[in-house]
């Protein structure tokens, strides 16, 4: 049987920790940034953990 290829795209937006944790961008950050607060913008510039009911998903798409 083949080896599972890694999805790309999952690989582009996704990172894996030291300790195994994955990390994801958070979203609404890319444009119309005007009208949000830059407390907010701030905030979203900041990486995020994913979801624990995703996890298991993410790590199948990284060959994990």
């Amino acid at each position: 049987m083949p080896k599972m290829k890694t999805d790309r795209g999952a690989a582009k937006r996704f990172k894996v920790t030291g300790t195994g944790k994955i990390r994801r961008r958070r979203a609404f950050r890319s444009h119309i940034l005007e009208k949000k607060s830059s407390t907010r913008t701030r905030r979203l510039g900041r990486e995020a953990d994913v979801s624990s009911s995703d996890v298991r998903a993410v790590k199948r798409l990284l060959g994990l």
